[in-house]
């Protein structure tokens, strides 16, 4: 069982309290969400007091599905502390957070470690948080019994992680990244405003490194929305100056919102 990584830190470690903040970001959230679950999701990972708004916009669009509308979830993140070159899933059977425990699929994880560039590997894991923030809005949203693929993505071709998504068709994938980084808010918002343009045209080769630090899983599902002709939606932009934080060096995030032609999961 793997720990909180980020417990008291990103979100509050308090059960009650952790489940009140995740209800209040959803309930804030304008617009109602389409009736058919997205086929994926882009959501930044920072701490709730930063980025809990934006990534809430994303999760509402799941507030009207039922559970058994999403069998699945694939959540992919970068690996911040590890140099990782490939993916990695973990072998460990769960990830705790302060709601309860996170099952981790054992048959996704199968089929995804049958594919090249895949390993099974814990260590990447260990401490990050890029995964982590997301899990409380999945218990919250889905219930306790959602199943979920954590895959850390280190250097990669985006043909590589799109076909991890191939390989595990119908789940829903979660991208998770931040944009820019410690650019003043004027900056950060122009280079964001550019990243987003490439994520909605899903041009997933206008993608630097240095536009999100989860460019190189947002390129693979770029690349596979491209394959499976997904519409992209944006959903929301700011910055962590919109929190009341300082204006000079700020971080930029982003909500997107990917679905067929008929609105929903497959193309």
């Amino acid at each position: 069982m793997r720990p909180p990584a980020v417990a008291g830190r990103f979100y509050p470690a308090d059960p009650e309290q952790l489940s009140d903040l995740v209800d209040r970001l959803l309930g804030e959230v304008r617009g109602r969400p389409q009736p058919v679950p997205p086929a994926a999701l882009v959501v930044p990972h920072a701490g709730y007091r930063y980025a809990g708004a934006v990534a809430a916009t994303a999760y509402a669009q799941l507030t009207t599905a039922s559970p058994d509308a999403v069998p699945r979830v694939v959540l992919l993140g970068p690996a911040h502390f590890w140099p990782l070159d490939g993916m990695a899933v973990p072998a460990v059977d769960g990830f705790a957070t302060p709601l309860g425990t996170v099952r981790v699929d054992d048959d996704a994880r199968t089929a995804a470690a049958a594919l090249p560039g895949v390993v099974v590997d814990d260590r990447p894991h260990d401490g990050e948080h890029s995964l982590q923030t997301h899990l409380p809005f999945l218990q919250r949203i889905l219930g306790p019994e959602v199943a979920v693929l954590p895959v850390l993505v280190g250097r990669t071709r985006p043909e590589s992680v799109a076909a991890v998504l191939l390989a595990l068709d119908g789940a829903l994938a979660v991208v998770s990244t931040d944009l820019s980084h410690h650019l003043d808010e004027r900056s950060a918002r122009e280079r964001d405003r550019r990243t987003a343009d490439a994520v909605l045209a899903r041009d997933a080769g206008a993608l630097r490194p240095d536009d999100a630090c989860g460019h190189h899983p947002l390129r693979g599902l770029l690349h596979h929305a491209a394959e499976r002709d997904l519409t992209v939606e944006l959903l929301r932009l700011a910055t962590s100056a919109d929190s009341g934080t300082g204006r000079a060096r700020v971080v930029g995030y982003g909500a997107f919102l990917l679905h067929g032609a008929a609105g929903g999961r497959s193309s």
